[in-house]
């Protein structure tokens, strides 16, 4: 069996249980379909289905489990939703780009690409194995660098951007540090113990982006968008806590339950005079100060 051949089958399976469930036989017969139709043989053995699964996890991280109640095979997107959505995200471009040939002339790659992802493999090791870690960071607001010890927790991405949650061993303070300014780590063999069990999906539940402000709350902010920009705004919402107030050919209002941090301010901006500010009054006052001082720039 060429190794061409077992991925080939490995995508298959991907494909007809992300479809729906399925029990063995169904997913043989859609095997065989597909023999027939590709010219190769998909026919596989009980022995080798499960070495199959195996596989597909070890190379993709896709968890396909076996429901006894209903006797069907699924994807397991229970555990953590967001990485194996990813996951089958990433799948599907690099099978598309697998099986066409010159993809070159057609597909186009964001030229920018995120810095700082040659430490992702050492990062999620320390994370894992709760090391240690030592690196220089570079702050870019004052251009000087520091070294950091921190306890790793967790790696968090944000417009394209990766980040280290971690504690600072220096003030015991949560923080976030930007990949794209780390330098010369260093996973030292000390151990520590996550006491507290921190949960960094808990921690930025109320977040917008990758700030967590010490103090304050969580507001309701109301947000009014005009119908086109609304469309994609209903198609990829802004966070979990989206809620929709009205849908209307004139706008689409919506509302969030989060923190109103400079990276939610940043947000707003970005859509221009696409969208308004209905609440909180003090959101509504910031967008409009970087608005009037955006204005004394073309006069």
């Amino acid at each position: 069996m060429s190794k061409i051949e077992a991925l080939s089958r490995y995508n298959l399976i991907i494909n007809r249980v992300r479809k729906s469930p399925a029990t063995l036989k169904e997913i043989r017969e859609y095997l065989q379909r597909e023999s027939e139709i590709q010219g190769y043989n998909f026919d596989v053995s009980d022995r080798t289905f499960k070495r199959d699964l195996n596989d597909i996890w070890s190379l993709y991280k896709i968890e396909i489990g076996y429901d006894s109640s209903r006797r069907v095979y699924q994807i397991n997107l229970e555990e953590s939703p967001d990485l194996n959505s990813r996951m089958l995200e990433a799948f599907d471009t690099l099978n598309a780009l697998n099986v066409a040939s010159g993809f070159s002339e057609y597909v186009y790659f964001e030229s920018r690409k995120p810095q700082g992802t040659e430490n992702f493999h050492g990062l999620l090791h320390a994370i894992k194995n709760t090391q240690l870690i030592i690196f220089s960071y570079l702050k870019y607001w004052t251009g000087t660098v520091s070294i950091r010890k921190v306890l790793p927790y967790a790696l968090k991405e944000f417009k394209g951007r990766w980040y280290l949650i971690a504690k600072d061993e220096n003030d015991g303070w949560t923080k976030t540090f930007g990949l794209d300014r780390i330098a010369d780590l260093e996973i030292t063999k000390k151990k520590f113990v996550n006491r507290n069990k921190f949960n960094v999906a808990e921690l930025f539940e109320e977040c917008f982006g990758i700030i967590n402000p010490i103090e304050g709350e969580a507001e309701n902010v109301v947000l009014s968008f005009d119908a086109d920009q609304g469309k994609y705004i209903k198609s990829f919402p802004l966070h979990r806590s989206q809620r929709i107030l009205v849908d209307s050919n004139e706008e689409l209002r919506i509302s969030l339950h989060v923190y109103v941090t400079h990276d939610l301010v940043m947000e707003v901006l970005s859509y221009g005079c696409r969208v308004r500010v209905i609440a909180p009054e003090r959101l509504r006052k910031e967008v409009l100060a970087n608005y009037e001082k955006a204005a004394l720039f073309y006069k």
